[in-house]
């Protein structure tokens, strides 16, 4: 991330609006379970949030220095912080409840790597389990304010098809100031395995 995006993404103000606006909005009527998995936190303005409505939160992050602050910060609050690559996740299939992508998809620069993170969602959530996160809306004022920096936003039809094509069920795509996504593993019966969900 550049310095100015950077610093938003650590405000207070940032934090205030994901916790008001998005993240209640994209979760509500969900039942998240009790192991959620969180992917590219950043400064962990969701973690903050997402932390308080799961008994355990993984978190996934990418950068070694955003790593060092997260633990540091979440330190007293039992978030369990791995430095990773979210396309590659070193956890077994089917191990979280619910897998969390908040404003991350678009810093991931190419369209396989973002197909391949929805991709290891989809594999270690567990039968039954949701995938819930927002992105990023294409606009030239984004662009330029991350100069420097990836920006690589995904049109709304672009997710809804990959999401159908991983398999993801239950689907629900929202566009309005920001994309959001509500997409979930099939819940196979396991004395009806051809029965899905």
């Amino acid at each position: 991330m550049n310095t100015e995006h950077q610093r938003l993404c650590s405000s207070r103000e940032w934090g205030e609006h994901l916790h008001a606006a998005v993240l209640p909005a994209v979760t509500a009527g969900l039942a998240l379970g009790e192991e959620m998995l969180e992917l590219g936190p950043g400064p962990g303005a969701a973690t903050d949030w997402l932390r308080t409505w799961v008994r355990r939160l993984v978190v996934v992050e990418r950068d070694e220095q955003s790593v060092n602050a997260l633990r540091t910060r979440f330190e007293a609050d039992s978030v369990e912080v791995v430095h990773g690559d979210a396309t590659a996740l070193p956890f077994a299939a089917g191990s979280f409840d619910s897998v969390a992508a908040f404003t991350m998809l678009h810093h991931v620069p190419t369209r396989s790597l973002q197909a391949r993170v929805l991709s290891e969602a989809f594999r270690v959530l567990c039968p039954g389990g949701v995938l819930v996160g927002s992105d990023s809306i294409h606009s030239d004022e984004l662009h330029r304010f991350h100069r420097e920096d990836t920006y690589n936003p995904i049109e709304p039809a672009t997710l809804l098809a990959w999401l159908g094509g991983l398999g993801y069920v239950r689907i629900k795509i929202g566009v309005d100031d920001m994309l959001t996504f509500v997409a979930h593993k099939p819940k196979v019966d396991p004395d009806h395995p051809w029965i899905e969900e």
